[in-house]
């Protein structure tokens, strides 16, 4: 018998596990716990063709995957989630697989909206977009401010959607809006100080709303950033694994979660130290 769409055994895995993940949030939470997670969520395509699935198939299993990794984050107390999910590189595609995604995305946001309770606002979980986001199609645009207001009044943990992002753009962004205030002339910090310091640059980054990260996984066995949070990650721990990214599970967070609480105290040496 089903209830709410779920037959009986699903709902009996979902508990059990729920359980086994509550045993391991209490074990993990003897060692210190990431404050930011950033994922470079690679792999969407290459699943949607593993699995025979249709055009944006895979796409929309990586959506469903990073829910499910948030919804994680926050059972171990993570407050901060970023996931790269498009680069001002991949516009340079078929037209046909960026416009896909562009639907895929306002239709996945319509969703969420349409619930009287959505995931987001269900988890207290704040969504926030960081990138050129000028780039977007304009129904994409929409659907993007109305997910941010309505998630907008969450304060339990904050997910960052980098979209149309690449550090080098969020970098010559943030030199040029600190040039930008520092020579406008009803600016008070324009008046005869034109000396332009790093943390006039960290104000104006796109991720300047969050701390910088504590872990990057990256997925399907890649080794580079990818013009990924340069500028942030000079003291992050760096973990790849070789699973798709709408193959990760819980485990693979826990696992990473360890191997950040083993080189912790080298991370926050090698901080102070700068």
């Amino acid at each position: 018998m089903e209830k709410d769409g779920i037959n009986k055994p699903a709902r009996v895995l979902w508990r059990l596990g729920y359980f086994l993940r509550e045993l391991i949030v209490s074990t993990l939470s003897v060692g210190p716990i990431p404050t930011h997670v950033a994922f470079i969520m690679d792999g969407n395509r290459r699943y949607g063709k593993q699995q025979h699935l249709n055009q944006g198939g895979g796409h929309v299993a990586g959506y469903l995957a990073l829910k499910l990794m948030v919804l994680y984050c926050r059972e171990l107390g993570i407050k901060y989630v970023t996931a790269y999910a498009f680069s001002i590189d991949n516009f340079k595609r078929s037209p046909e697989e960026v416009r896909c995604i562009m639907d895929l995305m306002v239709e996945k946001i319509e969703q969420e909206l349409s619930q009287v309770d959505n995931t987001f606002s269900r988890m207290g979980v704040r969504v926030h977009f960081s990138g050129k986001l000028e780039l977007l199609s304009q129904p994409a645009m929409d659907a993007v401010k109305r997910l941010m207001a309505a998630t907008a009044g969450n304060s339990k943990a904050l997910l960052t959607i980098c979209f149309a992002y690449t550090s080098t753009d969020e970098i010559v962004h943030a030199v040029q809006e600190t040039c930008r205030r520092k020579l406008a002339p009803d600016q008070i910090e324009g008046k005869g100080n034109y000396v332009v310091k790093v943390e006039d640059i960290e104000k104006h980054l796109y991720m300047a709303v969050a701390p910088e990260p504590d872990i990057i996984i990256r997925t399907s066995g890649g080794h580079r950033l990818s013009n990924f949070m340069l500028w942030q990650s000079s003291n992050t721990c760096l973990i790849t694994f070789s699973q798709l990214w709408p193959a990760m599970s819980c485990w693979h967070l826990v696992w990473a979660v360890l191997k950040f609480q083993r080189n912790y105290y080298y991370l926050e040496k090698k901080k102070k130290q700068m």
